[in-house]
């Protein structure tokens, strides 16, 4: 069976181009999904890759529409030759029912553990370089201007005791744990009210 899939991610692009294209390869069904690439939920095309059988072969117009990251796309591929599953794109004149294409897919493999390897790399040198400088994990001490007026915020609500901690918290939209990070952070006492509020919290 020949499948094919057609993505956009916003309801004000049109899909008619992957549409045309996709009815021009004579699919048999074909499966379309309004959603951006980013997100890592794509319902539709989940149903795809679950009911696909061996010998049955996926058409996209684009690489794009399929993988929302290189690393995805080698991996969702991986999984379709696994199930015996061919893809083909248009757009990029991919088929992995042919041995060109299926060292193409080795190419973008190849790529991606290549980008895997670069990406720690990276990391561990940042990891060396925050250590030299006596940070551990990478993260600088103290909190962001941000989160910093959060903090004064939470002291003088805290203080004037007309709130209870979880009221505090809704009050600034951040959860109770945090609520004690900042006020540790201000140099608040914290037992004293916690035994005063205790009822209504």
């Amino acid at each position: 069976m020949i499948i094919g899939y057609a993505r956009v991610s916003t309801k004000d692009q049109n899909l008619d181009l992957q549409l045309d294209a996709l009815q021009k390869e004579k699919c048999n069904r074909i499966y379309k999904e309004i959603i951006s690439g980013a997100k890592s939920e794509r319902p539709i095309l989940q149903e795809v890759l679950t009911q696909v059988r061996p010998g049955d072969v996926i058409v996209i117009w684009k690489l794009d529409r399929l993988g929302r990251s290189l690393k995805n796309l080698v991996d969702i591929v991986g999984q379709l030759i696994e199930q015996e599953v061919g893809l083909k794109s248009l757009h990029d004149n991919i088929d992995t029912t042919t041995p060109q294409g299926r060292l193409t897919f080795n190419i973008f493999a190849s790529l991606a553990e290549f980008e895997r390897d670069l990406i720690s790399e990276r990391t561990k040198a940042g990891l060396e370089s925050a250590r030299a400088r006596g940070r551990m994990g990478g993260k600088p001490k103290g909190l962001s201007q941000q989160a910093e007026a959060t903090a004064c915020a939470a002291e003088t609500l805290y203080k004037e005791g007309k709130l209870s901690v979880n009221q505090i918290a809704n009050q600034l939209s951040i959860a109770k744990n945090s609520l004690y990070k900042y006020l540790r952070h201000r140099g608040v006492q914290i037992n004293a009210y916690k035994s005063k509020n205790k009822s209504t919290e």
